[in-house]
């Protein structure tokens, strides 16, 4: 009788034992699955979260950080444009993180000839009235040449969605490969690219005290000057805007007419939303191969 207790306490422990071991054998297998899962996972499989775009936001892992985008309205004969041009300088003496473009029009030897949809996108019933400035496409910047706080407001550590450029200038020729990556789920986007010009020397009227307070600046510099846009000058469609995936817009192009040097030329990407408001912006040089502004 004590030999059959012996027995059947030695076949209990055993099961015990066997279904133990088959218990970790099982998540053991899924353990080392998912570790090679993760261990070899190049593509950020982040879940989906919210985006926090105060500028004081901690940045999150896989989000983008956020430009903004400065559009100045302006002329080389408009007086108190300078008020603006001199905030632009304060703001890019302040951050990394403004991507500016400068719009001229009426009698300017850089007057844009596609200036009237962004016109109307500001006042389509009347005429524009100088000097304007436009944060993030829709927003005015008041006081620019006092106030750069409104312009740093909108930069942060976290956007849904990230730029880069790749491009090559050779013969004549713009090749150029504009990349957006999407932290979030997006619809109703569309992609605007610009051909901007830097150094450009020109007379500029002038009504402030700024630049030595004198009436006309000979030897002005002009920068961020648009020259030409590659898409609609308030942007072309674009699709697959999904979250974890990546839509890439190629162009090959002359370099446009107006420039005057190709080796002052840059490129703006912005895109931006149903209501024309960017969610994001950045600019980038000629023969550069940008990376994504993500967060690690």
């Amino acid at each position: 009788m004590g030999e059959n207790k012996i027995f059947f306490a030695l076949f209990a422990s055993y099961n015990r034992h066997y279904y133990a071991m088959k218990f970790l054998r099982f998540f053991g297998f899924f353990a080392i699955v998912g570790c090679a899962v993760s261990c070899n996972d190049t593509n950020h499989y982040y879940a989906e979260i919210p985006v926090n775009s105060a500028p004081d936001a901690p940045p999150v892992s896989g989000q983008f950080e956020k430009n903004v985008l400065v559009e100045d309205y302006t002329g080389t004969w408009c007086g108190n444009c300078t008020r603006v041009s001199y905030g632009i300088e304060r703001v890019l003496d302040a951050t990394d993180r403004a991507v500016v473009v400068a719009i001229h029009n009426g009698n300017d030897p850089y007057h844009f000839d596609d200036y009237m949809p962004l016109k109307n996108l500001i006042s389509p019933d009347h005429d524009l009235e100088l000097p304007q400035a436009r944060l993030n496409r829709i927003i005015n910047w008041l006081d620019p040449d006092t106030n750069t706080q409104d312009v740093l407001n909108l930069t942060s550590n976290n956007c849904g969605l990230g730029i880069a450029m790749t491009s090559t200038v050779s013969d004549n020729n713009i090749e150029l490969d504009v990349n957006v990556k999407f932290a979030q789920n997006f619809s109703n986007l569309k992609l605007v690219v610009y051909v901007l010009e830097d150094h450009l020397v020109y007379p500029q009227v002038n009504y402030s005290t700024y630049y030595n307070g004198v009436h006309r600046v000979l030897d002005f510099e002009h920068n961020h000057v648009l020259r030409a846009s590659l898409t609609h000058v308030l942007g072309n469609p674009i699709s697959g805007t999904n979250f974890d995936q990546t839509v890439t817009t190629s162009f090959s192009v002359p370099v446009p007419a107006d420039v005057s040097n190709a080796e002052n030329m840059s490129f703006v990407a912005m895109v931006v939303d149903a209501n024309n408001q960017a969610i994001n912006a950045r600019s980038a040089y000629p023969n550069e191969s940008q990376a994504f502004q993500e967060n690690p």
